[in-house]
């Protein structure tokens, strides 16, 4: 019985890969979606004009042939350029033996869009600020405890001079993280602009995730600041009580010689409520989230000269 079973599973099988053999050795058309993209510039040169994503190119060829093309997902049609400075109007049949894949057992049908336009023109380089492109969830009770850094934060692009100066930053690529609580380092690329090089394809970004935790600080000392020399002035409270939040190891570290409260005298000149709030100047990377008592009030007395 089961030599039975083993031969018709063999004769199933060789009866597949026959049809298969057959079907793949017959003539199909296929339409592929392709990158473009200009080589060989003359020396100083760039492309100064935006370019389709993608062509759409129709083929017609073996099915065998076809397959192994769609499976090649590296495949793009290349321009290599031969022209000099200024605008430039090609028809893409004309470069389809710079192109082998396309003659090498295939016909090309039809290219979509068959001609492309662009301006040649000379290059600059421009130092430009570096922005990381984030979208982070975190665990309960978690977050960024200090602002995102990319090292390096800038770098140099080399591009065509109307693409250069509407360009002070450039972004990194899309990075996703999820469920995050401890600190990452990652390398991400940087965002591919068309007919722009960097002169650092990739950054290093840090993320410092911490437990982000609230902390009491008191007795805090309250100071007028600017106030003239023959003005003596008594609040009421002279002492706060502040709360920060931020991250479990930064504000571990926080002492209330790190914390500022002080009073302009503007402000207190300007009071009609005989009393104002302090402004409290926090450490970095961490955030405020009260003041105990919220005003104080205040008495002024002056001296003679």
């Amino acid at each position: 019985m089961k030599k039975k079973i083993y031969a018709i599973l063999i004769s199933f099988l060789f009866s597949v890969i026959l049809w298969i053999s057959i079907s793949l050795s017959s003539d199909y058309y296929a339409t592929f979606d392709v990158p473009v993209n200009l080589l060989d510039f003359p020396p100083g040169y760039s492309n100064g004009s935006p370019l389709p994503i993608s062509l759409s190119i129709k083929l017609k060829g073996k099915g065998w042939k076809l397959l192994s093309l769609y499976l090649n997902t590296t495949s793009n049609f290349t321009i290599p350029i031969r022209y000099e400075y200024g605008k430039h109007i090609v028809n893409l049949f004309s470069y389809i033996s710079d192109n082998p894949w396309l003659t090498n057992d295939v016909e090309v049908v039809s290219i979509f869009p068959d001609t492309l336009s662009f301006f040649i023109e000379k290059s600059f380089t421009k130092k430009v600020q570096i922005i990381p492109n984030v979208k982070l969830s975190f665990r309960d009770g978690y977050g960024l405890a200090s602002k995102i850094e990319t090292y390096p934060e800038s770098t140099i692009v080399y591009g065509p001079y109307s693409y250069l100066k509407n360009i002070d930053t450039i972004k990194t690529d899309l990075l996703e993280l999820s469920d995050m609580e401890t600190k990452k380092v990652a390398q991400i690329n940087l965002e591919k602009i068309p007919g722009m090089q960097y002169q650092n394809k990739n950054v290093k970004v840090i993320l410092d995730v911490q437990k982000i935790v609230d902390r009491s600080f008191e007795n805090l000392e309250v100071k007028v600041i600017d106030a003239p020399n023959n003005i003596n002035i008594m609040l009421l409270p002279n002492k706060i009580t502040v709360g920060l939040r931020g991250g479990v190891d930064i504000l571990g570290k926080v002492d209330t010689s790190q914390i500022r409260a002080v009073i302009n005298y503007k402000d207190i000149i300007a009071d009609s409520l005989e009393s104002v709030s302090p402004l409290i100047i926090c450490p970095e990377n961490t955030t405020l989230i009260f003041t105990n008592p919220l005003r104080l009030r205040y008495v002024l007395k002056k001296f003679n000269q």
